[in-house]
């Protein structure tokens, strides 16, 4: 499971040694964070990915981790199962046009996003946690119960 940090001017998603291992890569990824032009939340990461494994390791259905490319698109991708995950839409990024990756913490990171952060990187689950957020209480609905015979 990735760690995902925020400051004012980067994500950094941290990755484990097995996942540097899985991904090829040998760093955490960074991405300027004025090149996140969308963030979306999914259940299934899989109808998400484009393209072919580039350098990385997939089995199908269980791992699909590091670069996939497309026509004209780079994808850094790391997912586990069908687990909920993360889909990040980057626009003048020099390495990716999109990073996949499955968290648990989609969530939160979509809340920080919004938010005023400090200049050093934090974890995105301290960041939505210590904020005020506004909850909307939905409209109850009438309960209908079926007429006695």
């Amino acid at each position: 499971m990735v760690t995902l940090l925020l400051d004012q001017t980067q994500l950094e998603v941290v990755l484990s040694p097995l996942e540097r291992v899985a991904t090829f890569h040998r760093e955490n990824l960074r991405v300027a964070r004025d090149t996140i032009t969308k963030v979306q939340l999914t259940d299934d990461a899989w109808t998400w990915l484009r393209g072919v494994p580039g350098p990385g390791t997939h089995i199908p259905s269980i791992l699909a981790a590091g670069t996939w490319k497309a026509a004209a698109t780079t994808d850094f991708v790391l997912i586990r199962r069908r687990r909920p995950s993360v889909v990040i839409d980057l626009e003048g990024d020099e390495q990716f046009q999109r990073l996949i990756f499955t968290t648990r913490h989609g969530l939160s990171l979509t809340q920080a996003l919004r938010l005023d952060v400090s200049e050093e990187p934090v974890d995105v689950v301290e960041i939505a946690s210590t904020a005020p957020i506004p909850v909307v209480k939905g409209r109850q609905r009438p309960v209908i119960r079926p007429r006695p015979v």
